[in-house]
């Protein structure tokens, strides 16, 4: 069937798809998406969608439902906007059953306006962290949105660094591609890694993104931060001073900061979009660490990553909450649910790639 027209009293006429219909529309130019049974052409909009083009984009051509609920809080009020966007239904549609404060500000979690967690979020990442926040939520929403996805989640584009999982290192060895010698990549994990992402990459990509976009209002607080660093630091320990000192900070936060967050992800699948649904998704390329008054508090309630990643906008202090129903949950439906140590949970990053290294290494050299 064509897309919804006009009805003769004047409203719009929705048009009746079946879902292999939809999946065939997942075209950089031509992008449909479910969404609760309805059907909606998100082609031209993707690019004024408020999480970021990319994020929306992922879903195109599949039932977003699991996602968007996961995304949203203010549902009725977002519904009013998609109705314009809406051409058409499902044909005998089932429903599927299915420094951590910017975060939580980043994930609409603290306040019960949207607009306050974003003015927080922005003061907070901006002016105390000195990044971008439309560069962290252009990032972080994809991130969630289809983690561990090859060419869908940016957290894992580390192609020229580091090989993750099973399929890629494979792939790339049997092609002879590659530059680094990635069979050591878990030795130089050590200096590339931990010690580098945010005192160069953090840089490097914030100052890009923000100059590519033309996002004057990120810069102007990314500058007030610096001018607050200069202005609290230089007189204790001139220029050149606090610049290394700033470096010194942000190296020392770095290795904190990869340890914590890639925990729960790299040793876990890294594939192409299989198309899971949102529980299966986010329980294959998710780990937990095992909750206590320590680990809670070092790694900012992360260590509850499967039900941060189920839920992404609840409050953190609420997901011991929920783990045991989570677990149960999973239990009942044969799905792994997987929680370590924090021990574990960090020497797993280093077995993991060395793995991967020794993957690439043997397809290289069959």
């Amino acid at each position: 069937m064509g897309r919804g027209g006009k009805a003769e009293n004047g409203t719009r006429k929705l048009g009746v798809f079946s879902v292999e219909e939809v999946t065939s529309h997942n075209k950089a130019d031509d992008k449909w998406l479910i969404i609760n049974g309805n059907i909606y052409d998100i082609t031209t909009w993707a690019k004024k969608h408020p999480g970021g083009a990319k994020v929306i984009s992922h879903y195109a051509g599949e039932d977003a439902t699991d996602a968007w609920v996961a995304f949203h809080k203010d549902r009725e009020f977002v519904q009013k906007y998609m109705k314009a966007l809406q051409i058409g239904v499902v044909k005998e549609y089932k429903p599927a059953q299915a420094g951590w404060t910017q975060h939580d500000y980043g994930h609409l979690s603290v306040f019960k306006s949207n607009k306050l967690n974003h003015w927080a979020h922005n003061f907070v990442i901006g002016f105390i962290k000195g990044a971008s926040s439309h560069w962290w939520n252009f990032r972080h929403n994809q991130h969630h949105c289809k983690p561990n996805i090859l060419k869908k989640d940016p957290d894992i584009e580390i192609n020229y660094l580091f090989l993750l999982g099973d399929y890629l290192p494979v792939s790339w060895g049997r092609k002879k591609k590659g530059v680094m010698p990635y069979n050591f990549q878990h030795n130089y994990f050590f200096l590339l890694g931990p010690p580098l992402l945010l005192p160069i990459y953090f840089h490097l990509e914030n100052f890009y993104f923000v100059f590519k976009r033309k996002d004057w209002w990120d810069l102007m607080w990314t500058t007030l931060f610096f001018m607050k660093l200069s202005w609290v630091y230089s007189p204790l320990l001139g220029h050149w001073g606090t610049f290394w000192f700033y470096m010194l900070v942000r190296m020392v936060e770095s290795h904190w900061f990869v340890w914590v967050t890639q925990m729960s992800h790299l040793p876990n699948e890294v594939e192409h979009d299989k198309k899971l649904d949102w529980v299966h998704l986010q329980l294959a390329t998710t780990s937990n660490a095992e909750p206590s008054t320590f680990n809670d508090w070092f790694t900012g309630h992360l260590n509850y990553q499967i039900e941060h990643h189920l839920f992404p906008t609840m409050p953190r202090h609420n997901y011991a909450k929920v783990m045991p129903l989570v677990k149960s949950l999973c239990k009942k439906h044969g799905v792994t649910y997987r929680c370590k140590t924090l021990y574990r949970s960090f020497a797993d990053i280093y077995w993991s790639l060395k793995k991967s290294g020794q993957l690439w290494y043997d397809a290289y050299h069959e």
